[in-house]
């Protein structure tokens, strides 16, 4: 079954590099007009993103006093880039990986959701506040519209949602338990007319949000030690910002600071509420009309949303698929 998954896993995102095939075409196209040398530092910006996530996980790890090795972590947290694709869960898709990852190394798969979760919740946090200052920005400028507070909104709940969640398992295995049970209840009757059977297993989702609560219980006394993995969420929205700097200065595109900030937080709210696998044709259509409103040319937009996409998106794909394969072969 494993081998299965496997398969579908890797068709899947062969079959979205062959979906997107023009797109990376107009990519590599763009890139060959681009600064070699802004394109370097933008890859190594992106390089250093992938060790800050590893260096959160260990930290999360470190607080829950479990040792891990870091260059396993890296490619756990590499992979979790690959899944989010193929497996379009809103982030949860990566939690899976670390989940998976530790059942086969005979390791709690509790404490490892409870990591993943966390740090997902971190992740989604420290974004919230870049995405704070893009509506100060937004607002002095006037030009805050109605599709990114709605989506700013539905952001907001998915943070609150999820920490609502950590906040009851780090008190109650068992009230953690009895809610994921609910949803997979909820889950499961949505699902019944098409697949007549239980997609969930109640059960096993009570025992699995137990399982889940121990680990995040270490909050109710470590609870200043989360700042530690805070700060690298952080530094690594600080990073993914960077990047988007260096594609302004790789086509010598005049930019100010508020542009760059508000511009990513738009680029990674698109991302995230974005329907489609990782935001793709959602964020290549509104990301420029975003940047136009910032008063970003309509063709240098065009332009830095497709490097920028290409650093962001095809490298850390390619890099996860590869980091995937090596984790399922140990």
């Amino acid at each position: 079954m494993r081998k299965i998954f496997l398969i579908l896993f890797f068709f899947v995102a062969i079959a979205i590099a062959i979906l997107s095939l023009g797109e990376l075409e107009r990519t590599w196209r763009t890139l060959r007009h681009s600064d070699i040398r802004f394109m370097a530092l933008a890859i190594v910006l992106l390089l250093g993103w992938t060790l800050n996530d590893a260096s959160g996980y260990r930290s999360l790890y470190r607080l829950m006093d479990v040792r891990e090795d870091f260059w396993h972590l890296v490619l756990l947290s590499s992979s979790t880039s690959f899944i989010n694709v193929v497996a379009p869960s809103g982030g949860f898709g990566g939690v899976a990986v670390f989940v998976d990852d530790a059942g086969k190394r005979g390791l709690p798969r509790g404490l490892a959701a409870a990591v993943g979760a966390l740090y997902l919740f971190l992740d989604y946090t420290a974004f919230m506040v870049i995405l704070g200052l893009g509506w100060a920005v937004y607002i002095r400028r006037n030009d805050l519209k109605p599709g990114e507070i709605t989506a700013s909104f539905i952001m907001l709940g998915i943070v609150i949602g999820l920490g609502t969640l950590i906040y009851i398992g780090s008190h109650s295995g068992e009230k953690l338990g009895r809610i994921l049970a609910w949803m997979s209840r909820q889950v499961n009757r949505v699902l019944w007319p098409f697949r007549h059977s239980e997609y969930f297993h109640e059960i096993a989702a009570h025992e699995f949000g137990v399982e889940v609560a121990e680990g995040l219980s270490i909050l109710r006394v470590k609870h200043r030690g989360i700042l530690i993995p805070f700060s690298f969420a952080t530094s690594g929205k600080i990073l993914q910002t960077l990047i988007l700097g260096m594609t302004f200065l790789a086509f010598g595109v005049p930019f100010s600071l508020g542009t760059i900030v508000a511009g990513f937080a738009s680029a990674y709210l698109f991302l995230i509420v974005s329907p489609t696998p990782y935001g793709i044709g959602v964020v290549e259509t509104l990301l420029p009309l975003a940047l136009t409103s910032l008063s970003v040319p309509w063709e240098d937009a065009v332009i830095i949303t497709l490097t920028y996409r290409g650093i962001t998106f095809w490298i850390p794909l390619i890099l996860g698929g590869i980091s995937f394969r090596i984790l399922q072969r140990e």
